[in-house]
């Protein structure tokens, strides 16, 4: 592990492999951090790549500004290529999940010159996801209530976590409420979905991406409890390079967690060999 500051934040970040193998940057969502991505990082490093997972901002052992307005998705993309800057790397393979997948789609549509091969876990490109009607919209119920601060964090945090665990059902949900225990750390997380998907999204979106270039794999589980099929196989009409969609059954959000060898094995299969 690294750390790497970036103005007045600084960034925890595994960086794993040999520095002139093809980079692939892995992503993760709320409420996780690089080790979401375990199981995948030593196959991805045997096969050849360079792996750089960090924790995101807000997450893990990276800097937890409390601001809801330091969380917009831009900035977010902007600390994606600082990382990347720093550790020498212009172009890279991105694989993103959950919000991590929000920002991949960032990332293919504003800095396409960055993003060699784009993989998409859970969350479908934006536009799509937005455009998926009442189905969608009831499974997200807790956009709307994570927008109430102060009243999120003690409904999530209240009896060891006990809301949380009965509704995300997380894999890792012990280490998980550990970790946003500490102090300013909920909030952290939460301001994602405070600067993102505020209610007025609902109904107009904050930012219009352009279409993504790069060829792009997206993979969607059966068992997610957050996100319907549709907002992954309609992220086709967003992406102009060549587009693949990929279900892996009987695994739930976390398919990293719950079917790794189907998620590594995709995720081989999808990247360019290293030569």
């Amino acid at each position: 592990m690294k750390t790497i500051e970036l103005g007045d934040l600084s960034f925890n970040v595994q960086d794993e492999g040999n520095e002139a193998a093809p980079a692939v940057v892995l992503l993760h969502g709320f409420p996780d951090s690089h080790a979401l991505w375990r199981h995948q990082v030593p196959a991805l490093v045997d096969a050849g790549y360079r792996v750089v997972a960090p924790d995101l901002r807000g997450f893990g052992e990276s800097s937890k500004p409390p601001e809801i307005d330091r969380y917009g998705v831009l900035d977010l993309v902007g600390d994606v290529l600082g990382i990347l800057d720093s550790v020498g790397v212009q172009r890279a393979h991105v694989v993103g999940h959950d919000w991590g997948a929000a920002l991949a789609w960032a990332l293919g549509a504003f800095v396409p010159d960055r993003v060699d091969h784009l993989a998409a876990l859970s969350v479908g490109h934006p536009s799509s996801f937005s455009t998926v009607g009442l189905e969608q919209r009831q499974m997200s119920w807790y956009f709307l209530f994570f927008q109430f601060e102060g009243i999120a964090e003690q409904w999530l945090s209240a009896d060891d976590f006990a809301n949380m665990r009965e509704w995300a059902k997380h894999p890792d949900m012990d280490q998980v409420a550990i970790d946003l225990a500490r102090p300013g750390a909920l909030t952290a997380a939460l301001n994602w979905y405070r600067a993102n998907v505020h209610p007025r999204t609902w109904i107009e979106p904050a930012l219009v991406f352009p279409q993504v270039k790069a060829p792009t794999m997206g993979v969607w589980s059966s068992g997610d409890f957050a996100l319907a099929e549709a907002g992954m196989t309609g992220s086709n009409r967003f992406v102009e390079g060549p587009w693949r969609y990929e279900r892996i059954d009987d695994a739930g959000h976390w398919m990293q967690l719950e079917a790794p060898d189907e998620v590594t094995g995709l995720l081989l299969d999808f990247l360019p060999k290293p030569s």
